[in-house]
């Protein structure tokens, strides 16, 4: 049975597959579908690294 974090991490996977399949069928908006994608991808990896830990300064 997975845990808490991990099918967290999937479904946030399953989130940027989705953003980045809605941005190849429309292209106007392509570029922001992926930058949610990269974001989803990117924060499944910091859950699977360390569930626990704080949300880094990304300068945002």
């Amino acid at each position: 049975m997975p845990t808490n974090a991990q099918l967290a991490a999937d479904l946030l996977r399953n989130a940027a597959i989705f953003f980045r399949e809605v941005g190849v069928q429309n292209p106007p908006i392509k570029e922001k579908m992926s930058k949610s994608a990269d974001t989803f991808d990117t924060v499944a990896k910091l859950v699977e690294a360390n569930p626990n830990a704080e949300m880094p300064d990304l300068g945002a």
